[in-house]
């Protein structure tokens, strides 16, 4: 009886491996900030960004008005990205 109450447990965790999500991946992503005017927009910008689950890292460079943004993508899309930006009153848009 045992033997068979471990091959039940065997599959069923053969089973859930199987139908398990694949892994989530680090992304890195540069965003445009056009309206990154002043020197308080880049500690304004990377604290909205800082919020969004799943960004582990906003690097701002003012001069070129962009942000690197590199985030879990199984907890944060482009475009919640882009979202925490113009809710923080700076437009952005994904850089190509």
């Amino acid at each position: 009886m045992n033997h068979r109450l471990v091959s039940l447990v065997a599959a069923a965790a053969a089973t859930i491996a199987m139908t398990s999500p694949a892994q989530a991946a680090t992304h890195t992503v540069t965003l445009a900030v056009p309206a990154m005017n002043c020197p308080v927009c880049p500690i304004t910008g990377k604290k909205s960004l800082s919020k969004v689950p799943g960004v582990t890292d906003a690097k701002v460079d003012f001069g070129k008005r962009e942000v690197v943004v590199t985030f879990d993508d199984a907890k944060a899309t482009v475009e919640q990205l882009t979202q925490a930006t113009g809710n923080a009153g700076y437009p952005s848009s994904v850089e190509r």
